[in-house]
């Protein structure tokens, strides 16, 4: 058995799926009243609703709550972080975190209202990420009806601005994951169950290529032909893809404004992922040794990595994916692993060392779509997983 000292007796995994079963009826009404606020990443009026709606509830929960404030970037303001913290009776500090903002525009909540099917839930971000806060508070709650205060911290965040690579609320979830002994990432589950042991890092890049403008018909051989080194740089660029590992993406070609003049002036914007920290690099330096190697005579190139978000590695999932995967023979299933080119804030949190795993909550699928879906069945059985996970994590 995974729960043997005293102090984990009330919390085996049996008791801890009972009571998630009980807690079933409260969570789906209070996915329900989260599904139906509209908190896209820029609607920060939206998602700073939805956070109030948090803090009340952990609050309530008996945790000591913090709603911070995020700085404004590019000139445009995100809604706050929300921290619960309860103290417990051990050492051991576990935070679970979890997003608020979705992808979709103010009104898709009327437009799509959420509603239950076959067993599913539907409605925007029912999945992504709103079912997997609600795992996290709910397991919280599991935990106390058990009596369990086994860990020396639970921690509870909730981020702004995820779906838009946390601009603003980078920073201050890194100071609330430093120094955790452990991170429990509430992304939900793949389609087929799979929780996520790792993700690509990915990084945004520029080229900015500089030539020189000529008349297209009368002197074309005075000009140096800007859109003729971006193609080339492009193709280039994708030659450093490598399957499996490393992708190259150049989303945005833009060259000229006019066909009688030989162009000046291009941009190429575009992405770079990897699931290792090593490859991302190689890539990125070999794409600026390229830019620095013009093939057009007359023409320069500049070269920028604009963002940058670590890769969320095996090395950092591996060991609260083997207490997961016990967690779960317990419970009576079992747990596969998935890795994955999406980012999420576990990549940042697992770059400062700490043990993360991530797809913790409910199981779901279709995000960003107007099908994302959340299995309703899962609901119980993640949360409980969550909760066993934490015991575990807590009892060493």
């Amino acid at each position: 058995m995974l729960f043997q000292t005293d102090a984990a007796a009330s919390a085996s995994a049996a008791v801890l799926r009972a009571y998630a079963d009980e807690h079933l009826a409260r969570y789906r009404r209070e996915l329900a009243h989260l599904v139906g606020i509209d908190s896209g990443s820029y609607s920060p009026d939206g998602v700073d609703a939805v956070g109030a709606w948090c803090a009340a509830r952990l609050d309530a929960a008996g945790f000591a709550v913090e709603s911070l404030p995020t700085p404004v970037v590019d000139g445009r303001r995100f809604g706050r972080v929300v921290v619960g913290r309860r103290r417990g009776t051990g050492t051991r500090r576990i935070l679970l975190f979890a997003h608020m903002d979705t992808v979709f525009a103010d009104g898709t909540a009327d437009l799509r209202p959420y509603r239950e099917s076959g067993g599913r839930a539907f409605g925007p971000g029912v999945s992504d990420d709103k079912g997997g806060l609600l795992a996290g508070i709910h397991a919280a709650d599991v935990l106390d009806r058990a009596g369990y205060v086994g860990y020396g911290e639970l921690i509870l965040a909730f981020t702004p601005d995820e779906e838009v690579g946390a601009p603003a609320s980078g920073g201050l979830l890194r100071a609330v994951g430093t120094g955790v002994d452990a991170a429990l990432c509430l992304e939900c589950a793949r389609e087929n169950g799979d929780v996520v042991i790792a993700r690509k890092g990915v990084a945004d890049v520029r080229f900015d290529v500089s030539g020189r403008a000529a008349h297209a018909g009368v002197e074309p051989e005075r000009g140096a032909d800007a859109a003729v080194e971006a193609a080339r740089l492009l193709l280039d660029a994708h030659e450093l893809a490598r399957e499996g590992e490393v992708t190259v993406n150049i989303g945005v070609v833009a060259a000229g404004d006019r066909p009688n003049v030989v162009p000046a002036a291009a941009r190429l914007s575009g992405e770079v992922r990897a699931f290792g920290a090593g490859s991302l690099e190689q890539t990125l330096r070999a794409l600026e040794r390229r830019a620095n190697a013009p093939t057009v005579a007359g023409v320069v190139t500049a070269f920028r990595t604009e963002a940058l978000c670590p890769p969320l590695e095996p090395t950092a999932t591996a060991t609260l994916f083997t207490a997961a995967r016990d967690v779960a023979a317990e419970l009576g299933f079992s747990l596969g692993g998935a890795a994955t080119g999406g980012v999420s804030d576990a990549n940042f949190v697992a770059a400062l060392g700490v043990p993360v795993l991530d797809g913790l909550g409910p199981i779901g699928g279709d995000d960003h779509s107007p099908a994302e879906w959340l299995d309703l069945a899962s609901v119980p059985e993640r949360v409980a997983l969550l909760a066993g996970l934490v015991v575990r994590i807590a009892e060493g």
